[in-house]
């Protein structure tokens, strides 16, 4: 079946983030877009009802397929016993996973695919900021809504390009293979490697093998961009018919501190100040620098838009400050994550107080035999905090963590430890804001804490 050919698709699991931002950018496209799902919360039940396209009840129908669309796409949080899929698959209708479909629209297209254990985000973003800034044409799919951008995704004939963030996380239920295989890149980049998703991965050598798959997959002709300072990624990263394939390594991009602003310097442009800052961030500026030279864009643009990129949603984020207080809040929460963020927020204001908050949230961070993976991960800050919720831990039917697990792991004696989301909140209420800086880091909510109650006391 041509991709042109596709007059109704169906969406098992289209409550998702990703999910339902595919779905509304095939409603764009004029496609018919029914979808399931057992559960559907804001943003995505408002814009899906919105289009038109929000599912009458939730739950799994599996007489939707009797219709015979043309094609479904499964999303990761269906189960591979689900009863829609169970159905299309009997009546023989194509299944596709998130990026098999993306792949399907985008064959005639060229593919820049951003993969890494941290960065992607930042690194599509700049890029989609940049192209934007320039009027370039191009499709994008993307983990994270972001600034200037109303959707996660853009599917569209015209677009020469595609801009990828190249999860390495499973891809379906099914295949169940990471989400950066299926893109077929042309253009890669590797922004790091640091062992993630221990309940899929379960050995840090099996977790880098999926990169260098990921690397190994760049075609003839094809690039692959990485972070030459990463020893993981050093060993992915061989060259292979150098002649075929360019591979380009990156660094932090030169540039100074100064008064708290972070000031790149350039060969041809001179200082450039920009918003951003952070070593991490100055990696990441680097290699999207490298990725839109490759596809024409002129550094005398990419610097110019730089001068108005704020950042990606919850990556090092503002939420307020005053002429002694800023408060950030940051996406992170895996290990090489929360040990970047805390060093940026140190580095960028060494004359303030740190109070560094990390949430352990995932799979992973609550797995005793991955928490030593934290191991000096908040050594810079003045003031360390860990929250954990005890019924995050008894939903994953996951063993509980002690005090003592945790600072044992954390490596640092000056750790504190918070269970309750009301007692966080009036400890850090209770807290001396003066000339001191307040970081909150997460993939979560902290049990749902009231930040604007937070920043009124802090600020």
């Amino acid at each position: 079946m041509e991709r042109t050919d596709f007059k109704h698709i169906h969406l098992i699991a289209t409550g998702g983030s990703i999910m339902h931002n595919l779905a509304l950018a095939l409603h764009d496209k004029g496609i018919q877009v029914t979808g399931s799902d057992d559960e559907i919360y804001e943003p995505a039940k408002s814009r899906l009802a919105a289009a038109g396209i929000l599912p009458a009840q939730e739950g799994w129908f599996p007489e939707k397929l009797d219709s015979k669309p043309d094609a479904v796409i499964l999303g990761m949080h269906a189960r591979a016993d689900n009863p829609e899929l169970l159905r299309a698959q009997e009546l023989g209708i194509p299944v596709y996973s998130f990026p098999d479909f993306i792949y399907e629209l985008s064959k005639n297209k060229q593919r820049i695919v951003i993969g890494g254990s941290h960065g992607k985000t930042s690194i599509t973003s700049i890029i989609m900021h940049v192209l934007q800034h320039c009027g370039r044409l191009f499709d994008y799919a993307v983990g994270a809504q972001l600034q200037g951008f109303d959707r996660m995704v853009k599917l569209t004939e015209e677009a020469p390009i595609i801009i990828i963030e190249g999860d390495e996380y499973l891809s379906d239920p099914i295949k169940r293979v990471p989400k950066f295989h299926l893109y077929h890149h042309h253009i890669g980049v590797i922004s790091g490697i640091s062992w993630d998703h221990i309940n899929v991965f379960p050995t840090q050598e099996n977790y880098r093998d999926q990169f260098r798959i990921f690397a190994e997959m760049t075609p003839k002709a094809g690039t692959l961009i990485y972070n030459q300072d990463d020893e993981q990624v050093q060993l992915v990263a061989v060259p292979r018919n150098p002649a075929d394939i360019a591979y380009i390594g990156y660094t932090v991009h030169p540039h100074s501190i100064v008064n708290g602003k972070t000031i790149l310097h350039t060969k041809k442009e001179g200082d450039v100040e920009i918003p951003l800052f952070g070593e991490h961030n100055l990696r990441n500026i680097s290699a999207a620098k490298e990725v839109c030279k490759k596809i024409g864009i002129k550094a005398h643009d990419f610097y110019e838009a730089l001068k108005t990129f704020k950042g990606a949603a919850k990556r090092l984020e503002k939420l307020g400050e005053n002429s002694s207080t800023v408060i950030f809040r940051d996406f992170a929460h895996a290990p090489s994550k929360v040990k970047a963020t805390t060093e940026a927020m140190k580095t960028q204001y060494p004359q303030r107080k740190l109070v560094a908050c990390v949430e352990l949230h995932t799979f992973s961070s609550l797995n005793k035999n991955f928490l030593p993976q934290y191991a000096g991960a908040l050594n810079k800050a003045d003031t360390p905090i860990v929250f954990f919720s005890p019924k995050t831990v008894e939903h994953k039917r996951m063993e509980m963590l002690s005090e003592d697990d945790l600072r044992s792991a954390f490596g640092n004696p000056n750790l504190q430890i918070f269970t309750d989301s009301t007692a966080l909140l009036e400890h850090l209420k209770g807290m001396d804001w003066q000339n001191a800086n307040l970081l909150l880091m997460s993939s979560g909510t902290y049990q749902n804490l009231d930040l604007e109650a937070l920043k009124k006391a802090v600020l």
